[in-house]
């Protein structure tokens, strides 16, 4: 039979005055927590597998913590891969004040109670806690309403998600746990200079009759002393080495030879020797020009913030001929400055020493060196397009910790920042730097043997050393 009509089992003003009651002792005996959404920002076409989440809305509200005598789950457990904390926290909140407060502003229309896999921020720890189950049916209906949700938390275990709250206190969680690569900027350049001068009987020129095979690393290169007599007029050079095509080389043949000291006094064409290295077969030949061949004097300029060899242009010879005009190449040091320039053709028939210009550094354009970075904010790069969000920033050493990348950053290029993210008012100059060195192994996990398990591969799995057993190239 139906119920009593003279019994409501829970009338709207006795809902209202038990969802007051639980509001103000809330309030009362509970905590501020910042609840913060889930958003997805793509899945994978295959097994719609979610690639990446991000954490950008938040929402203050007031908890009841469950578990007073501190956090629940099984502690620091120590595993193969380090200590990890498996903290537990039971949290009680308000479903009217979650639906008045939180769902009307929430992206998903449908969230009408929290959903698992946001997250918690829980000030008294400054901890990221992650909703793992929602009892919203506790207590069972009381009057025939359900006024609270309880929510069973996990510590947070970051997997490259995007937190940007721009709160930095949540921020700061994850600023140094997940995937990190480093780049190392360059600042406000300084173009290098040098001069030139001439001698007569030198080596110009040096022509790679058989590249060779297996160096392990750049064989030393040898020229027969010039008859002149002086230590001064002998030629030096080095070999450039390039990497053997095959799977998993680890040899290499020679490339070039560039002159380094194109010596004076030469009658005849001097012997090249290639020695050292482990690697064998390495020959070439020599040029010498009878007058006019470039030299480098000196390099009265290094420059400054060099991320990127620069390009060398030497005037032309006036003999009108193409193989006499004098080519080179430039080296960076690692800080960034020209540390030798190097001729790959020293040219002949100069009649005076010719003028060498030395191209500008990537890091010399308009506004670039300039500027901060702040965490969380998207960097692009000019050329490449690549993007990462900022993870730290040291102005000093300018050393940019970045993490979320899409695309690979290109040495020298310009990465600029979108002065979006900033908190604080007044700070939002865009920041633009060139690249000089890029790492992309994670140098801050502490826990990561890339290295280690790289090695041990090259060095007991595979031998190179003697021959390349996929054949030589």
């Amino acid at each position: 039979m139906a119920l009593n009509p003279f019994f409501l089992q829970g009338s709207p003003g006795e809902q209202r005055l038990v969802q007051d009651l639980i509001n103000e002792q809330l309030r009362m005996y509970g905590v501020d927590i910042y609840y913060m959404p889930r958003e997805y920002l793509g899945t994978k076409t295959v097994i719609k597998e979610n690639v990446l989440a991000k954490f950008e809305d938040n929402f203050i509200i007031e908890a009841y913590v469950q578990n007073y005598e501190g956090f629940q789950g099984s502690g620091d457990l120590m595993t193969k891969f380090g200590i990890r904390t498996t903290d537990e926290l039971t949290l009680v909140i308000s479903k009217e004040r979650f639906e008045d407060f939180i769902s009307p502003f929430s992206m998903d229309l449908l969230a009408t109670r929290p959903k698992e896999g946001d997250l918690i921020y829980f000030p008294l720890s400054d901890s990221l806690f992650e909703i793992k189950f929602v009892e919203h049916e506790n207590p069972f209906y009381q009057l025939g309403k359900l006024y609270m949700y309880q929510l069973t938390c996990e510590l947070f275990e970051y997997e490259d998600e995007v937190i940007d709250t721009s709160i930095e206190e949540i921020d700061d969680n994850v600023q140094n746990i997940g995937y990190i690569a480093t780049l190392t900027l360059a600042g406000i350049g300084q173009t290098a200079e040098a001069s030139t001068t001439l001698v007569d009987g030198s080596v110009n020129q040096i022509i790679l009759v058989n590249d060779g095979y297996g160096y392990t690393s750049p064989p030393a290169v040898s020229i027969s002393t010039s008859p002149n007599g002086s230590s001064t007029a002998n030629a030096t050079a080095v070999a450039i080495t390039t990497s053997n095509t095959g799977s998993g080389s680890t040899t290499f043949s020679v490339k070039e030879v560039q002159i380094t000291n194109p010596g004076f006094g030469y009658t005849q064409p001097p012997t090249i020797v290639f020695s050292g290295a482990g690697g064998s077969g390495a020959s070439a030949r020599a040029g010498i020009g009878t007058k006019g061949v470039v030299k480098i004097l000196n390099i009265y300029n290094p420059g400054a913030q060099y991320a990127t060899p620069p390009v060398v242009s030497i005037s032309t010879s006036p003999t009108g001929l193409s193989t006499a005009n004098a080519t080179a190449v430039a080296v960076v040091s690692a800080g960034g400055t020209i540390a030798q320039i190097r001729l790959t053709n020293a040219g002949f028939g100069y009649t005076l020493a010719p003028t060498i210009t030395i191209a500008a550094p990537s890091a010399g354009g308009s506004g670039v060196g300039t500027g901060n970075f702040v965490i969380n904010e998207v960097i692009t790069g000019e050329s490449s397009l690549s993007t990462a969000r900022v993870k730290s920033w040291d102005k000093d050493t300018r050393i940019l910790k970045i993490s979320n990348l899409a695309g690979t950053f290109a040495l020298g290029e310009i990465i600029v920042g979108s002065a979006t993210t900033f908190s604080t008012p007044g700070i939002g100059t865009t920041a633009r730097y060139a690249v000089k060195s890029i790492q992309y192994d994670d140098q801050y996990d502490t826990y990561a043997e890339n290295i280690i398990i790289e090695n041990e591969a090259d060095g007991g799995i595979l031998d190179f050393t003697e021959t390349n057993p996929f054949g030589t190239f």
